[in-house]
């Protein structure tokens, strides 16, 4: 059914109820039906010589008769106008190589009840596009001329009024006024001569060794170099990249600034000379830093993010990243930093975190003032076509999901490229938003340059093999419309060349040394851990002034903050806590720890599922007014100089929230950033985080990080998906003295291991499992004494054993212990000793050996665990201390972590109490 049959056919009433409520109050309605409103009234005072005048107070009802006169007329050739606003992206000429696929565009003339009998006809509606009064075809010629052009624009999906019609406004200025001076011409030139020539230079002199060219998305750069450029001079100050491999060596040359010699020097193979197997990272993961200088003097901070090659997992880490330094070095203000993300078509469409990424740009614990995603968009994924790739039209539907414009463009017009990128970066400096830029174009070589495409796409690399690369398209059109003449290509060309093979020759001759690039001053104070470090943790008691005042603080509310009647109550049980008993349990342990940091300068940042309050309800970081909702944070009311204290409930996403909160970490090393599991064994969902971000980075990339991964672990009879935060992962992963895992057993010790992460003279990410239980357990508590006091122990011998009388040891970690403790009271077991092993890796072997000195009679050596015998830390004991022979206790191999029936459940809970016990 056509746009006018459906306008013409539809209920009266319903138009007339709409109408009214229009004239009432116009945003009221729908923007579409606000904008036929608009035409409607514009067309009757039109016809009535009004010209302009107010719509009278009794205006006659919208229905539009079939083939009626010229008022009607007028409104149908605004909805032709409103119908390409919406669908002419669809018709837009955006494919540098091959047809588009027909879509259903629905915009020729007998869609709006009009002909080619009214071609020559005037309407007033064409002032609507700029163009005064004209012809219906003059209006049409110039829709296709701003909407089927080399840009494809999706915009209309806008719901705020304001921002779409600035979005309107500039594409349809633009289209109608293109204005690029010859030195703006000559500089996309000059970038395009850098990107093609050097992929050309590197495809001759390194054959066969992998690179993933940009070779056909050469665009790219000049792209790149102009949002910049644009971005300086509406204040930005500093730009974080995240992207994958495709072209990531153009970026970092040409873009970035890193030297060609250093790029030369990693395909020649330099490496440190005391490097070991798996340390560093293949040349197009790397990152880099650097700052500039714009053509127009202003000075810029560039970063690429390092990656790995699971594509997509880098776009949370770079608004980590970005948070931070907004946070931390820019006053909070979004437009001094602005992040980039450049996506494969393929990548952006079929990984799930390029929605979750979407998700979080605005929300209040993650917004980072929008984002630019560009689209290197070759049209294919590996070898898949991008017709089995996705069902959405596009790979930037996902845009859709907060409203975001999409610029859809021609790769092989870099005009219209440019033009789009500095239509985004104004577009993201003025409201803040994520914005998309698709850029289509072609992939010249396979996936790799060693693997051969005519293999899967013969017909699409007939017509690729046929096709000059942008930089010929670019020259040969500034020559035909003469802005440059062909000496000045051919110049660029041969200079540049000449620069790269001196620069070959360089690094031939004397290759570089191989170095790690420094971040900021403060990562600068830092340096490498020793196994020395490890030795004895450093001291990180408070003292008892920092005590009292944390304390006040986190046992008081104003005067006028009404608390709920269980609120109250643990408000009056800190205040015992901390002031009476001084016996403190594992939350108020924990808090005392956040606000300790505050008072040294340094930020806190926790995020996760239900942070605020905690899973268990035992956090309350952040309480609520009763009567208003109003909420109130007690550890920001600690001094009147203190960091913020950032606490937030995160939206349902491990992938996605814990990578973020990662990129915060390697940005600002005076910062706690935690991620808290809402169960431990949810961390799977960010499988891909853990293992190619947290666990690798300072040995890939020399990036160091002090990320807290807090995930509940232990068996309470909650089954298999609720019981095991998977320990033997961890430990798995766990060489180079990479990070540090812990089972943390009392309040005071989690409390140092917190404060030591900031402590040290280096950062490493530190996994606990922390409780679930214990949060309330009687006996898990600590007094006030040791918080004054003090370092983490890694190791918590028994101080009621006798060590001449003891036969055998019991060696655990975690929540097992209160179990074994509370057999070994009841039975008087003066003859077994249990240890507990508080920080796992890096295994503390000094204090175990004076563990094994003291016992040194005791012939019977146990290792005592909840999970399973092919899970939890038994086989990373049994590997690490070879020279010991222990007896198992634990559950019997399992393919899940725990029972599901709770009888079960607590009979082999008890089958290991009793088999660690037994005579």
């Amino acid at each position: 059914m056509s746009d006018y049959s459906y306008i013409s056919n539809a209920h009266a009433e319903y138009i007339d109820q709409l109408y009214a409520a229009y004239r009432e109050n116009p945003d009221s309605v729908d923007e579409n039906w606000k904008k036929f409103f608009e035409g409607f009234d514009f067309a009757r005072q039109y016809e009535a010589g009004a010209d302009g005048a107010d719509t009278p107070a009794a205006a006659p009802s919208p229905t539009l008769p079939v083939g009626g006169d010229h008022a009607s007329k007028e409104i149908m050739v605004r909805n032709l106008i409103h119908a390409y606003r919406t669908r002419g992206h669809l018709r837009s000429y955006t494919n540098p190589v091959r047809k588009r696929r027909e879509h259903k565009a629905y915009l020729d003339l007998e869609s709006f009840g009009l002909s080619d009998a009214d071609l020559d006809q005037e309407f007033e509606i064409g002032k609507e596009i700029g163009i005064g009064r004209a012809s219906l075809r003059k209006i049409v010629e110039t829709l296709k001329m701003i909407y089927e052009g080399p840009i494809g624009y999706e915009f209309m999906n806008i719901r705020e009024p304001d921002v779409l019609n600035w979005v309107r406004r500039k594409i349809e200025e633009y289209a109608l006024n293109k204005r690029m001076d010859i030195d703006e011409k000559t500089r996309i030139l000059f970038k395009l001569n850098e990107a093609v020539v050097f992929e050309n230079f590197l495809h001759t002199k390194y054959i066969g060794q992998k690179r993933f060219s940009l070779e056909g998305g050469e665009t790219t750069i000049p792209a790149l170099d102009a949002l910049i450029n644009r971005g300086a001079e509406l204040g930005l100050k500093e730009v974080i990249i995240g992207m994958a491999h495709r072209g990531r060596l153009n970026v970092l040359a040409n873009v970035i600034g890193k030297t060609y010699e250093q790029i030369f020097n990693e395909f020649e193979g330099s490496c440190p000379p005391d490097s070991t197997m798996g340390g560093g990272d293949v040349k197009y993961h790397l990152g880099f830093t650097s700052k500039i200088t714009t053509p127009e003097g202003h000075p810029v901070t560039l970063n690429l993010s390092p990656n790995p090659s699971h594509l997509e997992a880098v776009n949370p880490v770079v608004m980590g990243m970005t948070r931070a330094k907004i946070d931390h070095l820019y006053g909070k203000d979004r437009r001094q930093l602005v992040p980039i993300l450049i996506h494969g078509d393929a990548a952006l469409a079929g990984q799930g975190i390029a929605y979750e990424t979407a998700q979080m740009g605005g929300l209040h614990g993650y917004n980072v003032g929008g984002t630019i995603h560009f689209v290197i968009n070759n049209q294919l994924g590996f070898t898949t076509d991008y017709e089995d790739a996705r069902t959405s039209i596009y790979s930037t539907d996902v845009a859709k999901v907060t409203d975001a414009p999409v610029l859809h463009v021609n790769g092989d017009d870099p005009e219209a490229v440019v033009h789009c990128m500095k239509l985004a970066i104004e577009y993201r400096q003025k409201f803040l938003k994520d914005i998309y830029i698709d850029m289509v174009c072609y992939r010249r070589h396979g996936h790799n340059e060693s693997d051969e495409p005519k293999f899967t796409q013969p017909s699409l690399y007939k017509l690729i093999a046929r096709h000059s690369n942008p930089r010929e398209v670019y020259t040969q059109i500034l020559i035909e419309r003469g802005d440059i003449d062909a000496q000045l290509a051919m110049k660029m060309d041969k200079e540049f060349k000449k620069l790269l093979q001196d620069r070959l020759d360089m690094v031939k001759q004397h290759p570089l040394p191989y170095s790690v690039q420094h971040l900021e001053a403060e990562w600068n104070a830092l340096r490498t851990a020793t196994r020395e470090d490890f030795d004895k943790s450093p001291a990180t008691g408070i003292t008892a002034q920092a005590y009292e005042k944390i304390a006040e603080a986190l046992a008081g509310v104003p005067d006028n903050f009404k608390p709920l009647r269980q609120i109250d109550k643990l408000l009056k049980e800190r205040r015992k806590m901390y002031f009476e008993s001084e016996q403190l349990n594992w939350a108020t342990a924990e808090l005392l720890a956040y606000g300790s940091h505050l008072l040294d300068g340094n930020k806190v940042r926790i995020s996760g599922q239900d942070v605020r309050r905690g899973t268990f309800s035992h956090r309350h970081a952040v309480l609520f007014d009763s009567e208003n909702n109003e909420p109130y944070t007690n550890l920001n009311n600690l001094d009147k100089d203190q960091p913020k204290f950032s606490i937030y409930n995160s939206l349902l996403s491990e992938y996605g929230v814990l990578g973020y909160e990662f990129g915060y970490s390697i940005a600002n090393p005076k910062a706690l950033a935690i991620w808290e599991a809402q169960f431990g064994d949810f961390a799977n969902g960010a499988q891909v985080m853990i293992d190619q971000f947290v666990a690798s980075a300072e040995t890939k990339w020399g990036r160091m990080s002090g990320l807290v991964m807090l995930l509940p672990h232990g068996y309470e009879g909650q089954g298999p998906e609720h019981s095991s935060a998977r320990l033997e992962r961890y430990l798995q992963l766990c060489a180079e003295r990479n990070m540090i895992v812990g089972n943390i057993t009392t309040p005071a010790n989690f409390f140092h291991a917190l404060r030591r992460q900031l402590a040290w003279p280096f950062r490493k990410p530190l996994v606990v499992m922390s409780p679930k239980s214990l949060l309330r357990h009687p006996e898990c508590v600590s007094p006030k004494e040791e918080f004054l006091s003090g370092t983490f122990q890694e190791v918590i011998d028994d101080v009621n054993a006798d060590a001449k009388k003891t036969k055998r040891i019991l060696f655990c970690t975690g929540k097992i212990y209160y179990d074994l403790a509370a057999k070994q009271k009841a039975d008087g077991r003066n003859d077994v000793a249990i240890v507990r092993i508080e920080q796992l890796y890096p295994l503390p072997k000094k204090q175990l050996d004076a563990i094994f000195k003291k016992y040194k009679g005791a012939k019977e050596i146990y290792w005592v665990q909840e999970e399973p015998k092919n899970m939890g830390a038994w086989w990373y004991i049994n590997r690490n201390m070879d020279d010991t022979t222990f007896t198992i206790v634990a559950r019997d191999t399992s393919a899940t972590p725990a029972t599901g029936f709770a009888k079960i459940h607590a009979k082999e809970q008890e089958a290991i109490v009793q088999q660690a016990f037994a005579k």
